[in-house]
């Protein structure tokens, strides 16, 4: 793993790299990283004609691409129809790089898919792994923990007048703009089929988190701890959706993320 780490802070000329999803919330942020780094990026995504879900357009967006950055996410939650969409995605994206002579794919998941298996997104998420691992196709799997942003979602905003029962368990939420920045290094590098994990810089309970998000908001919801509410169909435990020790850590806090958030309202 340590090895893996120093590799990809080794960046290296100028590529040609064609993003998926790229212009969803975390392409549209690292296209324009990588562009100003430098490189040449294709932003590919079903609004300019590039679908991996049928693979309309695939072979035309990876033409003369050295690397892939997936970070397509699926339109529903429901546990059928997400796992359809990783899996024919990821299986028409990569049969069109081993056409095109990819080098490298890059794939954004999530930290702790393995542990709740009752998560229908995540078991979508760990078969899209098992799919770019039996590939053939050099990877890097960068998996992160919950974005900032996805606080506001727990905290339901459109229910006005409802306590909010959320689960104590610990959470290690990142901001985007960190996770992208790892995405940009990761690319750049040889691929090394290697397991990567990207977290915020503080492990903080959900319930406080989600508290802290209403209380900025001048939302005056009550949230109840209860071990027991679900996530997604599924029951957490303490630490199942914080990063391992060896995690890159991002440098943004949940507090100045907050702050920034409110402001930006």
């Amino acid at each position: 793993m340590r090895g893996a780490e120093n590799a990809i802070n080794i960046e290296r000329t100028v590529m040609k790299i064609a993003i998926m999803g790229g212009t969803g919330l975390v392409g549209r942020k690292l296209v324009g990283v990588l562009r100003q780094r430098g490189h040449e990026v294709v932003a590919a995504s079903s609004r300019n004609g590039v679908d991996a879900v049928t693979g309309e357009g695939l072979d035309a967006a990876l033409h003369g691409v050295e690397a892939v950055v997936d970070v397509l996410n699926a339109p529903s939650f429901e546990p059928a129809a997400v796992l359809a969409f990783f899996e024919t995605s990821t299986r028409h994206l990569l049969a069109a790089e081993v056409a095109a002579g990819v080098r490298h794919h890059v794939v954004l998941s999530i930290v702790g898919i393995e542990g709740l298996p009752d998560n229908g997104y995540f078991r979508a998420k760990v078969a899209q792994e098992a799919l770019v691992r039996a590939s053939g196709v050099p990877f890097t799997i960068l998996r992160a923990t919950q974005f900032f942003e996805f606080i506001g979602g727990l905290a339901q905003p459109d229910a006005k007048g409802e306590a909010l029962r959320l689960s104590p368990a610990l959470m290690q939420p990142v901001a985007v703009d960190d996770v992208v920045d790892r995405l940009a290094d990761a690319v750049v590098v040889p691929a090394r089929n290697v397991l990567v994990e990207i977290a915020g810089p503080q492990r903080i309970p959900m319930a406080d988190a989600v508290a802290q998000w209403l209380v900025a908001h001048g939302d005056l919801r009550q949230v109840v701890r209860d071990p027991q509410a679900p996530y997604f169909g599924a029951v957490l435990g303490p630490e199942s959706l914080v990063a391992g020790r060896e995690a890159r850590l991002g440098g943004t806090t949940f507090a100045d993320w907050l702050r920034g958030c409110v402001a930006a309202a």
